[in-house]
């Protein structure tokens, strides 16, 4: 039976749904959880926003759970400074791979992209860092470029290559065939990261899953920016009832961090 490990984004992605905010202590809490959970990787935050989320990513990582700890950072080195001063050397490190998002909102060029990856993934692995690439709006990227861009990660050292379905256009139909052409090519691993824009990131994980993909991002409740992220709660009911896959969560936890989670984010609770 294919292993499906869990990426967590609820303490980033999650917090960037409109009004949500959490404090110091239910991020803590929050990991904890998380943790006692059984997901595989917890990813705590974004230190480079500030000493707030450094205090709540430092604490989180010198908890010494069993859960992998990351930050997310963008390609500047200012990003991954913020998070080795947060004792952490787990990072994701997102770019832009689309030609919306590279010419219209950043004004750089795919030459500007390459470049800031190589020499961002050089000054991680300076510093020893375990390092998982996102390419961001993947699913509006050319094809040729978002290829080149996952080579250049593997070539250096990835670990795993984020296809991110930043605004949630993928159908199952269409994820299938761009994952089968990425496999072909590449050996490193494939993570996913959907959107809920159309009410498909969760058919669109277990397509992902389908086409061999092991790593899937989430979040508890689906929160996220938007219409949200991929919810834990219904892929692992999903994954079972659909795939035979068993998370081997516990569903105590899972309904305690649920409610947790929908009374900090002022939410309604998706599961009993």
């Amino acid at each position: 039976m294919q292993e499906v490990y869990i990426v967590d984004s609820t303490l980033r992605d999650g917090e960037q749904a409109p009004g949500v905010v959490f404090d110091f202590r239910e991020k803590v809490t929050i990991a904890k959880l998380l943790d006692r959970l059984g997901v595989y990787q917890i990813e705590a935050g974004i230190p480079v926003m500030g000493e707030v989320e450094q205090a709540a990513i430092k604490t989180i990582a010198d908890l010494g759970l069993k859960s992998r700890v990351s930050t997310w950072n963008r390609l500047l080195l200012a990003d991954i400074r913020a998070s080795l001063g947060c004792g952490v050397k787990d990072l994701h490190i997102s770019a832009p791979v689309s030609d919306i998002h590279i010419y219209y909102k950043l004004v750089k060029s795919r030459r500007w992209v390459l470049d800031c990856l190589k020499r961002a993934l050089r000054y991680a692995a300076d510093y020893g860092c375990r390092v998982t690439v996102g390419a961001e709006d993947a699913s509006r990227a050319d094809e040729s470029f978002l290829l080149e861009f996952a080579l250049l990660a593997q070539e250096m050292g990835a670990e795993r290559l984020r296809y991110c379905d930043t605004v949630g256009v993928l159908t199952p139909f269409s994820l299938s065939r761009v994952i089968g052409r990425l496999k072909e090519t590449l050996t490193i691993e494939i993570e996913f990261h959907g959107h809920n824009d159309f009410g498909l990131a969760t058919a669109n994980s277990l397509t992902a899953v389908k086409e061999g993909v092991r790593y899937i991002d989430t979040t508890i409740g689906g929160l996220g920016e938007r219409a949200g992220n991929t919810c834990l709660e219904e892929l692992a009911g999903a994954l079972k009832g659909t795939c035979g896959i068993d998370l081997g969560l516990n569903g105590r936890v899972l309904r305690a961090l649920s409610r947790y989670v929908a009374r900090g984010a002022n939410r309604p609770l998706i599961s009993g």
